[in-house]
């Protein structure tokens, strides 16, 4: 691969700059063929330093997006990670490369199915599942590691409880106005901090309506 490559311009000019250094994180995302994604239509802009559609009205979030979320779930390698809001399952796949199993949920059925398609194909073993990500995957519970791709108005208390002791959660919150959340599971309790203003589609799903 030349020094030229979208991929090692993505890498050294969006993210490596913009603090991403986790050696996991990078290797994951220059491993990833992201260009296969996102709709043939837009394969020229998919390593471009902004979000891309997907279909039925959804994006594949930015690069430096997905390298940030993945990051701050502090993943070494080996756990179990849930993934909220599948899309083109491009962000599954780059957990799949640093995590031992990943968990991922998307609530419309095309997608989801063309997300695993597209997994199969290129040998990401990701379990998929349609339903609403607000009630986590509590049969495979609990997760060491738990990211969200879409905004409800506040952090799903289900989603705290399947996290492991010492568990990270890493959530877009709010409505007009979104922070990403990352929530932890502490011997001292529930600890949360916001570290970066952010940009999601919203979260739907029936207990968001309740």
């Amino acid at each position: 691969m030349n020094d030229y490559s979208p991929v090692n311009a993505m890498i050294e000019q969006q993210l490596v700059p913009r603090g991403i250094r986790d050696p996991l994180v990078l290797g994951a995302m220059r491993s990833v063929p992201r260009h296969l994604f996102v709709p043939e239509a837009f394969r020229g802009e998919a390593y471009q330093d902004h979000p891309v559609p997907i279909g039925h009205a959804q994006t594949i979030s930015q690069p430096y997006i997905v390298a940030f979320m993945t990051q701050a779930l502090e993943l070494t390698g080996g756990e179990r990670v849930l993934e909220v809001g599948t899309g083109s399952g491009y962000q599954a796949a780059v957990l799949a490369e640093i995590a031992d199993e990943v968990y991922s949920i998307e609530i419309l059925a095309p997608l989801a199915g063309e997300a695993e398609q597209r997994l199969k194909e290129l040998h990401y073993h990701v379990h998929l599942r349609v339903g609403d990500g607000y009630g986590g995957w509590p049969e495979a519970a609990p997760f060491d590691a738990i990211i969200v791709a879409a905004a409800p108005d506040h952090v799903p208390q289900p989603l705290i409880q399947q996290l492991k002791p010492g568990g990270r959660l890493v959530i877009p919150v709010g409505t007009s106005s979104q922070e990403l959340i990352r929530v932890r599971r502490t011997p001292a309790g529930i600890a949360r901090d916001s570290i970066l203003p952010v940009r999601f589609v919203p979260m739907t799903g029936e207990a968001l309506q309740k």
